[in-house]
């Protein structure tokens, strides 16, 4: 396998890439013991400007299970960009650590680190892309359903960073991606653009719609996400009131498949954008997803630290 330094977009990565993430994946998650000692003596930094549960106890779980160990740095310990720029910092961390992960606000921050730093950069969420999530999202898709190519896969509500990625990462698989938000809410279109290139390789198809019936009709799954991510706590009450029709409740869930399972990057709003009568339901299956972040993360960290 060929590869990259970073991971900051799937976009950024081919196909077999893709798939070759998912198999070491599938292999360290049956497997657990025979990863432990792979990347001895490796250091993970770990760059929070974002509150986190799941990322940071998957990140940090994760390379301790493969032998190494993480390094939290929380927004006080750094404050990039005023206590000390990104380029110093990453020209710290290059000479201490073996990688970094970051989780922070502006999608040039992350690249920007990812430019000056001579090791691994792993974006761990910004407010345009949320890789990783993505890549656990296909993941357990391919679990319970045991092929990716041809699923129909509805996301309800903004067009934000994980619909982004959820969209290149259809494209790369070869699922048909559709995104259901309210007028004004549609994802961004140089990301919408940058997909159906890529989905032209796969026989993908990347739809964005205002009709939230029309996305989730015979899908194979639907996803939902926060109507106010972090950073837009102030619009939380005009998003409530907009969001409100694309909640995904029972009624939404009749119109997918019967089969259909139910996705959410968590965490979950609950009696807003899902009921609890859907991630409660045993269409759910948001807890295995988030079990997953672990061994996908797991995955990225070997192939981009092991050497």
């Amino acid at each position: 396998m060929s590869v990259k330094k970073d991971f900051i977009s799937i976009h950024d990565w081919t196909v077999d890439e893709i798939q070759h993430f998912f198999t070491i994946a599938e292999d360290m998650k049956a497997n657990q013991s025979s990863y432990w000692t792979v990347l001895r003596g490796k250091t993970l930094a770990m760059i929070f400007e974002k509150q986190s549960l799941r990322t940071r106890v998957t990140f940090q779980v994760g390379i301790q299970q493969l032998g190494g160990h993480a390094v939290y740095l929380a927004p006080v310990d750094i404050s990039l960009g005023k206590r000390e720029s990104v380029y110093d910092v990453a020209k710290n961390l290059e000479r201490w650590v073996d990688g970094i992960m970051i989780r922070t606000f502006g999608h040039s921050i992350c690249t920007d680190m990812a430019r000056y730093a001579k090791i691994p950069v792993i974006n761990g969420l910004t407010d345009l892309l949320h890789p990783c999530q993505a890549m656990a999202d296909y993941f357990t898709m391919l679990e319970i359903k045991k092929t990716l190519k041809g699923l129909k896969v509805a996301f309800a509500g903004d067009g934000n960073n994980v619909s982004h990625s959820l969209m290149f990462g259809g494209a790369k698989v070869g699922a048909h991606v559709w995104v259901a938000t309210p007028k004004g809410y549609e994802p961004k279109k140089e990301i919408v653009d940058a997909a159906r290139d890529d989905a032209k390789l796969t026989g993908a198809t990347i739809n964005v719609t205002n009709d939230l019936a029309e996305a989730v009709r015979n899908a194979d799954v639907v996803y939902t996400d926060v109507w106010a991510s972090m950073g837009q706590e102030s619009e939380a009450e005009v998003r409530d009131r907009i969001f409100r029709p694309y909640q995904v409740n029972s009624n939404v869930m009749r119109l997918a498949k019967p089969d259909a399972i139910f996705l959410h990057c968590l965490p979950a709003h609950r009696g807003d954008e899902v009921t609890d009568e859907v991630i409660d339901s045993p269409q759910s299956v948001v807890f295995q997803e988030a079990e997953n972040r672990l061994h996908v993360q797991k995955a990225i960290m070997y192939e981009l630290m092991k050497g």
